[in-house]
């Protein structure tokens, strides 16, 4: 009895689809097609993760005739819900919006704290008072930086761990994470908006502790819009699949442990996306050129260079050519993804 048989029957016996199969596998659906198609053979890891997962020997599965067992001598038969997720996406991107905003909200609170004790100790040394107020923002500062290095040190394993996830989320689950974060930015906004209120009441009697009163409540707005926007960013499993392709290096992909069909696809988004860097450097390569060609050519051109006068004259515009290099690379990149030939 053939391999694909075995599958088939193993899949039947549980009313498994070929999708939930590959999710538990951590392969694409494609994959599993062609190993029941027999146009190609899954790895020895796979195949000993489907001996777990159905109750089987290898020689069994592989060598052996399986389609006359009956469902009470093996596993109960699999639900009719899509599969769990079995890499751990979920618990990931729900530590990451905890981290990231925390981070960034410790920031904010440490400039807030550094406006309200300003002026109210004396360190005693030269400029006592903008001392203490730099040592508390720098200490905010690392406070922030301890939640946000290690969550992005964290991401940066999970991605090289798994630079292709299947997409496990229903519909509900957006639903869901539309909700929240339709909330959390109704509430975040309304923090922003105590703050700048507080701030318009207590600035003529304490500017200081107005301005901490605004940077507090503004970093609990940032936390809510941050924290509820990444849990609603972590249901586009295909947004992640893109940045993956891009974070990763070629020989990163190469070595994943990832189906080939997914790795072709993560390689054509890698070339894919230094094509489009090698275009935007070259555009703003050519506005660096043009900015400080405007910046030097009135010097350049004057009769006098020593009683040149700057006032009136193109050096005055050369900052113009990075934001219009920038502009011009993001309408490339918009035209690039939505006209582009696929690789």
């Amino acid at each position: 009895m053939s391999f694909r048989n075995n599958l088939q029957a193993l899949r039947a016996e549980r009313n498994m689809t070929q999708e939930q199969l590959a999710m538990l596998l951590g392969v694409s659906r494609q994959s599993v097609t062609k190993w029941e198609a027999e146009r190609s053979y899954p790895e020895m890891d796979k195949l000993l993760k489907m001996c777990d997962i159905f109750e089987c020997s290898l020689d069994d599965l592989v060598k052996g005739d399986l389609t006359g067992r009956s469902p009470a001598e093996g596993a109960s038969a699999a639900p009719s819900s899509p599969p769990a997720d079995v890499c751990g996406y979920d618990e990931h991107q729900r530590m990451l919006a905890r981290k990231v905003p925390t981070g960034v909200a410790a920031i904010l609170v440490g400039i807030a704290v550094a406006f309200l004790f300003e002026g109210a100790i004396d360190l005693g040394a030269h400029n006592g008072n903008e001392a203490l107020f730099v040592i508390i923002v720098l200490a905010g500062v690392l406070a922030g930086l301890a939640f946000l290095v290690p969550a992005g040190m964290a991401h940066a394993a999970f991605v090289k761990a798994h630079p292709y996830v299947e997409d496990f989320y229903t519909e509900d689950d957006r639903a869901r994470a539309r909700k929240s974060f339709s909330a959390g930015l109704i509430a975040g906004i309304a923090f922003i908006f105590a703050g700048i209120g507080l701030l318009i009441v207590l600035e003529e009697q304490d500017e200081s502790r107005a301005l901490f009163f605004l940077l507090f409540f503004i970093a609990l707005g940032a936390w809510n819009i941050v924290h509820y926007g990444m849990l609603l960013g972590r249901t586009n499993v295909a947004e992640y699949n893109k940045d993956a392709a891009d974070e990763l290096e070629v020989e990163e992909i190469v070595n994943a442990r990832v189906d080939a069909e997914v790795k072709d696809a993560l390689l054509a988004r890698k070339r894919h996306g230094k094509k489009l860097g090698a275009v935007c450097g070259s555009i703003m390569i050519v506005a660096t050129i043009v900015g400080l060609a405007l910046l030097f050519e009135p010097v350049l051109t004057a009769p006098d260079p020593d009683a040149f006068d700057p006032v009136g004259t193109s050096a005055m515009w050369f900052w113009v050519a990075w934001p219009a290099g920038a502009l011009l690379c993001g309408i490339v990149t918009l035209l690039w993804e939505a006209f582009g030939k696929e690789e």
